[in-house]
């Protein structure tokens, strides 16, 4: 039975990925920051493999003991990048010490946990041979596009981005495939608040003229990290609903 590492795996997109893993075959580990009930509730439900693990990604030492963790469960053969932390805020509105905080805030757990943690599978899969390897970042539709008012998540799904292309065409020798899926608007915990009130306006901005449930999400990953896919290492896919084009 494969094995994949969740992180973020409590709610939302990460809970949807886990799930749906489950349902083909896998056995998800669950990762958590805060929600231990919500976490143990989604690990029961994909099966109870493991008890979740609960850390702060944006420690560099968490990063390390989540992955001790894992391996300790058996080979992990796939990576899914989901925790993810998203604070609109304007790029001119705080002081120096709260605009420093905003900017580490997301990218210590956007993109420099997510380096952290393939740095750890990659070197892992290398040492002992694991097949299939594989790693998901789940990013999003902004770090092509941009938006206002979210300047920093922006940059840090930027960045994660070109983590996916640069480490698909570096690892592609040592057999691991890298992949990532670019969701827009999701109707999750984390969007919510600053959705609601623009609802009407996002949903007539999407072709599809709905947002994206975090299934729609877990399809696209769950085919990425099928046999099906491995050819196509480095893309990271739009699941948005046909509402950005790149």
């Amino acid at each position: 039975m494969r094995t994949a590492l969740v992180t973020g795996g409590s709610r939302g997109i990460g809970r949807a990925i886990a799930l749906r893993l489950s349902q083909e075959g896998w056995r998800p580990l669950i990762h958590y920051r805060a929600a231990r009930d919500e976490a143990e509730a989604a690990a029961a439900a994909c099966g109870g493999v493991a008890a979740p693990f609960g850390a702060d990604l944006a420690e560099p030492e968490a990063c390390e003991r989540l992955w001790e963790w894992a391996i300790g469960q058996g080979p992990v053969n796939a990576l899914v990048n989901n925790a993810g932390v998203y604070v609109p805020r304007g790029f001119l509105a705080e002081g120096a010490e709260a605009f420093e905080n905003w900017l580490d805030g997301q990218m210590s757990i956007n993109f420099v946990a997510t380096a952290r943690l393939s740095r750890s599978f990659a070197m892992e899969a290398i040492r002992t041979g694991t097949r299939p390897a594989r790693i998901l970042n789940v990013c999003s539709r902004v770090g092509f596009r941009g938006e206002p008012g979210a300047a920093a998540y922006a940059a840090s799904k930027a960045a994660q981005i070109n983590l996916t292309r640069s480490l698909a065409v570096e690892l592609a020798k040592s057999g691991i495939e890298v992949f990532g899926i670019a969701p827009g608007w999701v109707e999750t915990a984390m969007t919510r608040e600053g959705m609601e009130a623009r609802r009407k306006e996002i949903e007539d901005s999407i072709p599809l003229g709905r947002v994206a449930t975090p299934e729609d999400c877990a399809h696209v990953a769950a085919f990425l990290l099928s046999d099906e896919a491995a050819y196509l290492s480095g893309v990271v896919i739009d699941v948005n609903g046909a509402s950005y084009f790149h």
